[in-house]
């Protein structure tokens, strides 16, 4: 927590999800129920549902520069969580105002490609992640469609091609990285994480559901406000380590508990509040 005990404030930039499952909705709940102050800057507002995107409509840079200046010169901002991003104008906005204002911890989730398989941004959008926001960040966590597409290499469908992937995405930046093997078969559902002491798995047993609209989001924000609560002093190898493992492990119990929701027809949400109710 910071001084006085006062919950610390999060911000995520992100796209939205009328669904509720997914983008700013989720990242918010997502903050909420692991005792964070959730505050937002949309980049996109996008027409989706459980079943797929229907439609993206970009937020013009000027809105988001705007919308950034606003919070962050009022509210102190102890970590940041960057999602969808679709062109050069709003990576370099996000990137000058979080420069300017630079919070204690950044996460960037590049959503690319939604569950559905829909893709979001373009070519140059794509660049924008990789060279602009990739670097920023503290923690990047793409899953296997996101970083081949960060890397223009092909989907991994295997461990071991999943591993290859891996020293090309330490190379873009970022210090530590939370590749996702969810899109893998298997009972198994291994991520691995790439840290500046070394390479390790994070295994954790397949839970079998449906329920997996925006379970990327889920993930990058709980890192995010699980980054948030560390102490101030708190800076070291061990402590974000410890907060990625718990993120991971408050997932996989949102993926179990998302059988009490019923929401859509398609791919419904993880249980954000299984804690709460």
């Amino acid at each position: 927590m910071s001084s006085a005990q006062t919950p610390p404030n999060v911000l995520t930039i992100a796209g939205s999800d009328p669904s509720g499952g997914a983008g700013l909705q989720g990242d918010i709940k997502t903050f909420s129920a692991l005792s964070t102050y959730a505050t937002n800057v949309i980049t996109a507002v996008i027409a989706q549902n459980t079943q797929g995107v229907r439609a993206v409509h970009p937020i013009p840079a000027e809105m988001i520069a705007e919308q950034l200046d606003n919070l962050l010169g009022d509210v102190r901002i102890d970590a940041v969580k960057i999602g969808m991003v679709a062109s050069m104008d709003v990576a370099t906005t996000i990137r000058d105002a979080l420069t300017r204002y630079r919070p204690r911890w950044v996460v960037l989730d590049p959503v690319m490609v939604a569950k559905s398989g829909d893709i979001l941004v373009d070519r140059a959008g794509i660049r924008a992640v990789r060279d602009v926001l990739v670097p920023l960040a503290d923690v990047i966590t793409p899953n296997l469609p996101e970083a081949a597409v960060l890397l223009g290499a092909d989907t991994p469908r295997t461990t071991q091609a999943m591993a290859t992937l891996l020293p090309e995405l330490t190379h873009l930046g970022a210090p530590y990285v939370v590749l996702k093997g969810g899109h893998l078969s298997g009972n198994a559902c291994p991520d691995l994480l790439a840290t500046p002491q070394g390479v390790e798995w994070l295994e954790a047993p397949r839970i079998a559901t449906q329920n997996l609209h925006g379970t990327g989001c889920a993930l990058s924000s709980a890192v995010t406000a699980y980054l948030a609560r560390l102490p101030a002093e708190a800076n070291a190898h061990a402590d974000i380590h410890a907060a990625i493992g718990d993120a991971k492990r408050w997932l996989h119990t949102a993926l179990d508990a998302s059988v009490h929701l019923d929401v859509g027809q398609g791919r419904g949400p993880v249980h954000h509040f299984h804690a709460w109710w």
